[in-house]
């Protein structure tokens, strides 16, 4: 089993050198790179089908208990014979690819991210891109997934949480499910929305129901397989059935004989 240093602190001086003149600087040339990163990721991904991105903590090592859940959620969900999305990296991510690769049959894909440390590439994927920007990766890992299981995790993870949580709660997004797995871990976490958000009124109090807490897998994999369902009927009422997206879940569906929470 792969056990992965996250990351390295030792960094050269032209590396820090090379991504602070790109971020600081207002080359025209950075304009390209950033198009690069969207054409390879929509080159990529466009075609993968039905996919679940898992979110977590890159520090994580393989004794910890999340490491495992992660690594059976993989399983699970390509069980069901959902591809599975995420960051490419170690700890959570490596888990969740791991267990989607031992059962095979689906793509376990990972979009790593080109930093001015070292992140090392987990080996247990199908299909691997790398990205130069967060903000385009992350673009990636939410444009082409149906539904989003966050672990624990740090800065990066809560990141894409809230990203997540905007995205839905402004409509920008619709159908898509967010469950946070580690309850024990998220708990204070959703009471401080309660607290702090909601008492002030900087939320509603129906933007908490957008989040599932939950660490119970198997109710996260059939939650998600339902609420395929409604984005289905979601494209219907939008008049985008026929579109890719639709065409494909369609077929992936009808094979299986669900019925897109229809009377049969």
């Amino acid at each position: 089993m792969a056990n992965h240093e996250p990351v390295s602190k030792h960094v050269s001086k032209e590396v820090v050198k090379r991504y602070v003149r790109d971020i600081k600087s207002a080359d025209a040339w950075s304009m390209f790179r950033i198009i690069a990163d969207f054409v390879k990721g929509f080159d990529e991904l466009g075609e993968i089908g039905p996919a679940v991105t898992i979110f977590g903590s890159a520090r994580l090592k393989e004794e910890s208990k999340y490491y495992h859940m992660a690594r059976e959620l993989g399983n699970k969900l390509a069980s069901k014979r959902f591809n599975v999305l995420t960051g490419g990296g170690p700890g959570i991510m490596e888990a969740a690819n791991l267990g989607a690769f031992e059962h095979g049959g689906v793509e376990s894909i990972g979009l790593n991210i080109d930093l001015p440390f070292e992140q090392t590439k987990n080996p247990y994927t199908t299909k691997e891109e790398s990205f130069d920007y967060f903000f385009s990766r992350k673009v990636m890992l939410v444009k082409y997934s149906l539904a989003y299981v966050i672990f624990p995790g740090g800065f990066g993870t809560l990141d894409e949480l809230f990203e997540a949580l905007t995205l839905v709660q402004t409509r920008k997004v619709e159908g898509v499910r967010i469950f946070l797995v580690g309850a024990d871990f998220y708990n204070p976490l959703i009471n401080f929305l309660e607290e702090c958000l909601i008492s002030n009124k900087m939320i509603d109090a129906e933007d908490i129901a957008l989040i599932t807490i939950t660490d119970d897998l198997d109710f996260v994999v059939s939650e998600i397989e339902k609420s395929v369902a409604v984005q289905i009927s979601g494209l219907e009422e939008k008049g985008l059935d026929d579109t890719k997206h639709y065409k494909r879940l369609s077929e992936f569906f009808g094979e299986r004989n669900i019925k897109f929470g229809k009377d049969s």
